[in-house]
């Protein structure tokens, strides 16, 4: 009987199981696979071995490509969880009018594609975009400039963008979070005489903690992986500035038709999230 009941709940996943090694392990074996090849697309592969690997971690552009990703992560997560948490503060047990319509439009960014998000933010901070009007209404047309085009501030600008696209995705993760709060705890925290922030930093703060960690683990993801926001805005300009990985893998394989060089990199490029992930679940785990 057992056996039946665990066959059949076998016969449930199966058609899951069947489309993710589909579309997720089997393309991922088959990088692998390529990463040791050298191949342009139409002509037979041949065997390379680990020279693929050897002339990625030769070219000085992927260390600037992983150090640009890292810099993105603090704009990508850092910024949005701290920016989540100080709204999840804000608005936790406050019910206001119109307070379902302010949670909609700041967690909007998530619901909107990446590409037309970065089209419209490339409007924005066009030369005669909205960014550089509103400055020189104020009277700092001396600062405006086409900020995705300058070499020293294009990253930044580019960062910005994933912080406005992130911030929603860890306030709405938070304020879930928060509802599993025991309540008692707050009204003893009241008792004690505690204010709002001694509250948040000793009753919800700690409360959050599994959401924080799954916060963090996302938005690092999205910063390390990034492609087509950095795609659309920049292509990765001015002069390399905003080179990311996951644009180099685009470039090696449809620009220049090296595929195994480009398998590598993308291999390279799991690893790298891969360990920072778990670095972050390790340090997550040891604050508990």
């Amino acid at each position: 009987m057992v056996g039946r009941r665990r066959a059949r709940g076998w016969v449930y996943i199966l058609p899951a199981l069947l489309i993710y090694f589909g579309f997720a392990i089997w393309p991922a074996l088959n990088t692998v696979r390529l990463s040791f090849l050298n191949w342009d697309g139409i002509l037979a592969p041949t065997w390379a071995g680990f020279s693929n690997y050897t002339r990625i971690f030769q070219d000085p552009t992927l260390y600037e490509a992983i150090l640009h990703s890292l810099v993105l992560i603090v704009f990508f997560s850092f910024i949005p969880v701290v920016v989540g948490l100080l709204m999840t503060g804000l608005l936790l047990g406050k019910v206001r009018r119109g307070m379902t319509f302010f949670r909609v439009v700041f967690f909007l960014p998530q619901v909107l594609p990446l590409v037309a998000v970065g089209i419209t933010w490339r409007w924005l901070y066009s030369e005669d975009g909205v960014i550089n009007q509103i400055l020189t209404a104020v009277g700092l047309r001396g600062i405006t400039r086409a900020w995705l085009g300058d070499y020293d501030l294009a990253l930044i600008a580019l960062g910005l963008i994933g912080t406005w696209v992130m911030s929603g995705l860890c306030m709405m993760l938070f304020l879930s979070g928060a509802q599993k709060i025991d309540t008692a705890l707050y009204e003893a925290a009241t008792l004690d005489g505690a204010g709002p922030f001694r509250t948040f930093r000793h009753v919800t703060l700690p409360g959050l903690r599994e959401e924080v960690t799954i916060a963090g683990v996302i938005t690092t993801i999205a910063a390390l992986a990034s492609f087509d926001l950095v795609f659309v805005t920049t292509n990765g300009g001015p002069a390399g500035q905003t080179n990311v990985p996951g644009l180099l893998v685009y470039r090696l394989a449809f620009n220049e038709s090296r595929i195994g060089d480009a398998s590598a990199l993308a291999v390279v490029l799991t690893v790298l999230v891969v360990v920072i992930v778990t670095a972050i679940r390790r340090v997550a785990r040891v604050g508990r």
